[in-house]
C-alpha cells in the first residue's frame, strides 16, 4: 500500500515538473522572440542560454533548492558575461516559488534574497538603477515568494487535516476493536454462568437419580433424562464459549444463579423508565438459556437507547416473534432516537450484533420512515428437545 503510494508521488512529481517547464519552453523558444541576436548565431546563443535556464526546472517540484542553485548559477554566469536579459529568466521567480512553497523559511528566505540580489545586479548591468524600477522588481519577487508561502501554509494545514482523519480513523477502529474485545469477554462470562447452572442442574438431578434408583425406578428414569437433555444444552453453549476471551473477574467465588431470560422480559419492559409494551406471537417453546439471555441483553440495550436518546414522551414497543426456525426481536420507539446524535463511546450496537452472530442471527437498527428508531434481531433458535 505505501509502496503504491510512493510511487504515485513520485509520478505526480515528474507531471507537476512537466507542466510547467513544457509551456514555458514553448513560449520561450519561439523564433520570434530573439529579437536582440543577429541571426543565425544570435539565435543560437538565444536557444542554448534558455535550455540552461529551463534545465535545472525539470526537477524543480522534487528538489526545489537544486533547482533554484541551477537557474541562479546560469543567470550568475548570463550577468557576468554580459549577455542581455531573456524571457527565459523568469525560470528564477518559478524556482523560487518551488523554494518557498516546498521548503523550510530559513530556505526561502536564502532563496528571495538572493532573487533580490539578481534583481540589483541586473538594473546595473543593463539599465540605470532607480528606486521605481528596483521598487517595481522586489515587488514582483515578494509577491511570487508570498505566494510560495502561503501554497507551503496551506500544504502543511492540510496534511495536518490529513494526518489527525488518518489518527481519527485508527483510533475509532481501535476503539471498536476494544469495544467488541470486552463485550465478547462480558458475553464469555455470562455464559460460562450459564454452563455452570447447566452443571449444577446436572449434578442435583444426578444425585437425585442414584437416591431413586432403587425405590423409585420411573423418577430415576426421568431424572436421568433430564442429565442428558441439560447436559446437551450445556456442551452447546460450551461449543460457542470456545474460542472467546474470558477475563477473570477476582478473588469472588463462583455465581451458579442463572442468567435473565423471556421469562424476565415483562419485568424489564416494566421497568425501563418509559412507557413501552411487550407483544408476543407465538410459542417460544423450550429455547436455550443462550439464545434467550441474548434476546434479554438486546431488548435491554434497545430500550437504553430509547430512554437516552428518545427524548421527552416518548414510547416504546417490544414485539417477539416466535416461527418455527426463527425468533425475531423488534424494538421500536416515537422518540426523537433518528435525529439526535449518538453517545460519545457508545459500543451498544456492535454489542448487540456480537451478541447475535454468536447464535448466527444478526441485528439491524436505524431510524423508521414515520419517525422514530427501529432495532431488528434476527436469531435461528434450534429447539431444546423435551424429555
Amino acid at each position: 500500500m505505501f509502496g503504491k503510494v510512493r510511487a504515485w508521488s513520485a509520478r505526480r512529481g515528474k507531471v507537476m515538473d512537466a507542466l510547467w517547464v513544457a509551456p514555458v519552453a514553448v513560449l520561450c523558444l519561439l523564433p520570434s522572440a530573439p529579437r536582440a541576436f543577429d541571426e543565425p548565431a544570435g539565435l543560437t546563443g538565444y536557444v542554448v542560454l534558455t535550455l540552461l535556464l529551463l534545465a535545472p526546472l525539470m526537477v524543480w517540484w522534487r528538489r526545489p533548492v537544486p533547482a533554484f542553485c541551477g537557474v541562479a548559477l546560469v543567470s550568475f554566469g548570463q550577468w557576468a558575461a554580459g549577455v542581455e536579459v531573456v524571457p527565459a529568466n523568469l525560470a528564477v521567480l518559478v524556482a523560487l516559488w518551488a523554494v518557498a512553497a516546498r521548503c523550510s523559511f530559513r530556505w526561502s528566505s536564502a532563496a528571495v534574497l538572493v532573487t533580490e540580489l539578481g534583481v540589483f545586479l541586473a538594473l546595473v548591468r543593463w539599465d540605470t538603477p532607480t528606486l521605481g524600477m528596483f521598487t517595481t522588481g522586489s515587488i514582483l519577487v515578494v509577491t511570487i515568494w508570498l505566494a510560495g508561502l502561503y501554497a507551503s501554509t496551506r500544504r502543511r494545514y492540510l496534511e495536518g487535516l490529513e494526518e489527525r482523519a488518518r489518527r481519527a480513523e485508527l483510533e475509532r477502529d481501535q476503539r471498536a476493536r476494544m469495544a467488541a474485545a470486552a463485550e465478547r469477554a462480558r458475553i464469555a462470562r455470562e455464559l460460562h454462568d450459564v454452563v455452570a447452572h447447566h452443571v449444577s442442574v446436572m449434578v442435583v438431578q444426578a444425585d437425585g437419580a442414584g437416591y431413586a434408583i432403587g425405590s423409585d425406578a420411573e423418577q430415576a428414569r426421568l431424572a436421568v433424562r433430564a442429565v442428558s437433555r441439560t447436559g446437551r444444552e450445556a456442551l452447546a453453549e460450551m461449543r460457542r464459549l470456545v474460542g472467546v476471551l474470558r477475563e477473570d473477574e477476582g478473588a469472588g467465588g463462583p455465581d451458579y444463579t442463572p442468567q435473565p431470560g423471556l421469562a424476565q422480559l415483562e419485568d424489564l419492559v416494566r421497568g425501563a423508565g418509559v412507557p413501552a409494551r411487550l407483544r408476543v406471537t407465538g410459542d417460544p417453546g423450550a429455547l436455550p438459556e443462550g439464545v434467550q439471555l441474548a434476546v434479554y441483553r438486546i431488548v435491554q440495550e434497545a430500550l437504553t437507547n430509547t430512554l437516552r436518546h428518545g427524548g421527552p414522551r416518548v414510547g416504546a414497543l417490544v414485539e417477539l416473534r416466535c416461527r418455527d426456525s426463527e425468533l425475531v426481536v423488534r424494538v421500536t420507539d416515537d422518540g426523537l432516537g433518528a435525529a439526535a446524535p449518538p453517545a460519545s463511546g457508545g459500543h451498544g450496537l456492535l454489542g448487540m450484533r456480537e451478541r447475535a452472530a454468536m447464535y448466527g442471527g444478526e441485528v439491524t437498527a436505524g431510524p423508521r420512515p414515520g419517525g422514530g428508531f427501529e432495532v431488528l434481531a434476527r436469531l435461528p433458535v434450534p429447539r431444546v428437545r423435551a424429555a
